[in-house]
């Protein structure tokens, strides 16, 4: 793992049941995250994922990338255009800078309306110091 690094892409399929589940799961009950007719009242054209479900699914995608040893240390996002159901949300990120066995790793999210989350993840991946020796 080094500064630069790429990581591998992520599509999420968006789904109303994804959406509806972080939302329970987080304990998240506002009804934009469940209720079509409420979040259209309240000028949304569909449900929409929460922050939760969201910071969930990049902790996911930077842990899966880096190995079953990697621990998340800090999540640090930034919602912008909303999840609705039926969407892909792409996750991409980019080591932007390693000490020792931590990194910290830039990361965005897309969807077809533009960009859906911006962040940074910090994370520790033990042995990674001594895999990059080899």
């Amino acid at each position: 793992m080094r500064a630069g690094d790429e990581l591998a892409p992520l599509e999420v399929a968006v789904t109303r049941t994804l959406i509806i589940a972080g939302a329970l799961a987080s304990r998240d009950y506002q009804d934009v995250h469940h209720d079509p007719e409420a979040a259209r009242a309240k000028g949304s054209p569909d449900i929409f994922m929460n922050i939760l479900t969201t910071n969930g699914l990049v902790g996911r995608y930077v842990t899966d990338r880096l190995g079953p040893t990697a621990v998340l240390r800090r999540v640090a996002i930034r919602l912008g255009a909303p999840n609705h159901p039926g969407d892909t949300m792409v996750l991409r990120g980019t080591v932007e800078e390693v000490d020792g066995e931590t990194a910290v790793v830039r990361v965005s999210g897309e969807n077809g309306i533009g960009r859906h989350v911006t962040g940074t993840v910090t994370v520790t991946v033990p042995g990674a110091r001594e895999a990059e020796a080899e």
